[in-house]
């Protein structure tokens, strides 16, 4: 005979039974009862903003490879959290959301604080959404919404639970193992083999799913056996191939008729955990040069079908790699010449923002993880600090401002006190400063880069490009970013002059816990403002 416990003891056991032990969260009335008796193994990581508990979660969950718990309240918060959530699920980073919800005697009469259909209101940017019929569904519906969360392409989850469900009788859940990697049929492989073996210069364009999966040492090896020119592709999330390497040619623009010119004299294309394509500016044109074969490894669905041109080989890339590197034939290719260094830029003021990134390349620990939200810079912070390990680079592959600090935060109480580095310019950070208290609470090791150009340095470049010369709201003025981040318990330095950048560099990363330091970079419309062409 099965013996009866309540919802919350079946809840907490599954959690503890999968290793999500870890509760990020901003807690509400609706959710006081999931509380009760809380287990003294689980650990509940305040967030002081939604936003900053999901994008925090996914920060840990980056950190470990597995899921990580959020606690939300009910229609209010999470539709603070929302442009985490569709970060999240851009980016398939498996957080499994948990939200409050008025008692169920009280739905009918649309209460304070409910949610009207709250499946409904997180889609299309979750994988799973639901509230059960049954309260005794409520550890059965957890546990689907996990196993779906891990299952390739992983991503985000919502579970919608009455406030008087969690005292209510349930039967325990037991974790099931799923077996989630698979490989495409043998003779797709062969396929994309011959072209490889046949081709006069391939390329292997790889996004976020090689780092995501772990599949960067297969990735380096069919490139060296292939000799196939590697670049990453457009607002890819993670790196996923050493930037360093002879075989690295760089990054892809999100321009489609520039991306193609990139590409040119490729005539086999190999795409690798990433969409065809990401644009972030519209232009006509062919996707891919005229004559080019285009391949495409993913393990979704949904993206081989919208996808515009190429074959799509639905595969796991840790699997179809390695599937690959039993076929293919070794090339003799002559390695190109590695991509120069960029000289160091001078020393001048108001501060160029590449010296900026140059200082911290110079001063930063070996074993440091970059956590970058500064779209003005981005491409100069590319060309100029090369990512090298497997984890070692984390930003958004989807744009909604705010997710770089928190993600930092999360990733940092992951870690084995690896020092955690944010670059991100004055605009992000405003979105989820309240991130930084908890950093503060927590004492982790990070370390917070502000490039400052007082203002959204990227909306106006994209203006310009439409000839708008000005464009009203773009201008932050008088914040205080120090004195700011004090107020939440972290400490900072501002740097006005070139002269202070280095000694403010050495004292930030060595610092004993969160640490920001706020730089006046040059705007975009001084003379010192450099940004590469794209």
């Amino acid at each position: 005979m099965t013996t009866q416990i309540t919802v919350r003891e079946a809840f907490f056991d599954f959690c503890r039974a999968v290793g999500m032990t870890t509760f990020f969260g901003n807690p509400g009335s609706t959710e006081l009862r999931m509380f009760r008796g809380f287990p003294a193994d689980f650990r509940y990581v305040l967030a002081l903003q939604e936003t900053v508990a999901v994008a925090a979660a996914a920060g840990h969950s980056l950190g470990t490879g597995g899921a990580t718990l959020v606690s939300l309240h009910s229609a209010g918060g999470v539709g603070h959290s929302l442009g985490a959530v569709f970060n999240a699920y851009r980016d398939r980073v498996p957080v499994v959301i948990v939200a409050g919800q008025q008692s169920r005697a009280m739905l009918p009469t649309r209460p304070f604080l409910g949610a009207d259909e709250p499946a409904l209101f997180p889609r299309p940017y979750v994988k799973w959404s639901r509230q059960p019929e049954r309260a005794e569904d409520v550890p059965a519906a957890l546990a689907e919404a996990y196993r779906v969360a891990m299952t390739p392409p992983r991503g985000p989850v919502f579970l919608s639970v009455p406030e008087d469900d969690w005292d209510a009788p349930a039967e325990p859940v037991p974790p099931r193992e799923v077996h989630a990697d698979f490989a495409a049929s043998p003779a797709a492989l062969r396929e994309v083999a011959e072209a490889l073996d046949n081709a006069a210069n391939p390329a292997i364009v790889v996004g976020s799913g090689v780092d995501d999966e772990g599949a960067m040492p297969g990735v380096v090896s069919l490139a060296e056996r292939t000799g196939a020119r590697v670049w990453i592709s457009p607002l890819s999330g993670r790196s996923g191939f050493p930037e360093d390497h002879a075989l690295f040619r760089g990054f892809l623009p999100p321009v489609r008729d520039q991306l193609a010119g990139r590409l040119e004299g490729h005539d086999v294309v190999l795409v690798l955990g990433a969409p065809i394509f990401t644009y972030h500016v519209h232009s006509g044109g062919p996707f891919v040069p005229e004559g080019t074969r285009l391949f495409h490894f993913d393990c979704d669905p949904a993206q081989a079908a919208w996808a515009p041109v190429g074959t799509s080989v639905l595969t796991t890339i840790e699997a179809g790699v390695s599937g690959l590197l039993e076929l293919v034939d070794k090339a003799d290719r002559p390695l190109p010449e590695p991509l120069p260094r960029l000289a160091r830029p001078q020393a001048t003021d108001p501060i160029d923002a590449a010296l900026v990134i140059e200082t911290l390349r110079e001063r930063m620990p070996a074993d440091a993880v970059i956590v970058e939200e500064c779209p003005s810079h981005r491409e100069m912070f590319h060309a100029r600090l090369p990512i090298t390990r497997s984890g070692g680079f984390l930003t958004t592959g989807s744009g909604a401002l705010g997710w770089g600090l928190p993600v930092a935060v999360g990733r940092a109480l992951a870690g084995s006190g690896e020092r955690i580095v944010c670059v991100i310019g004055d605009g992000s950070i405003m979105y989820s400063v309240q991130g930084l208290w908890t950093a503060a609470q927590y004492n982790v090791p990070m370390t917070v880069v502000v490039l400052n150009n007082r203002g959204y340095g990227a909306v106006k470049a994209l203006g310009r490009r439409i000839e708008l010369e000005t464009v009203p709201g773009t201008d932050i003025r008088g914040i205080d970013f120090v004195s700011l981040a004090a107020g939440l318990g972290c400490p900072g330095r501002s740097v006005t002059g070139a002269a202070d950048l280095d000694a403010a560099m050495a004292e930030g990363l060595a610092h004993d816990g969160p640490f920001i330091i706020d730089v006046d970079v040059a705007p975009d419309d001084s003379p010192a403002y450099q940004p590469l062409e794209g």
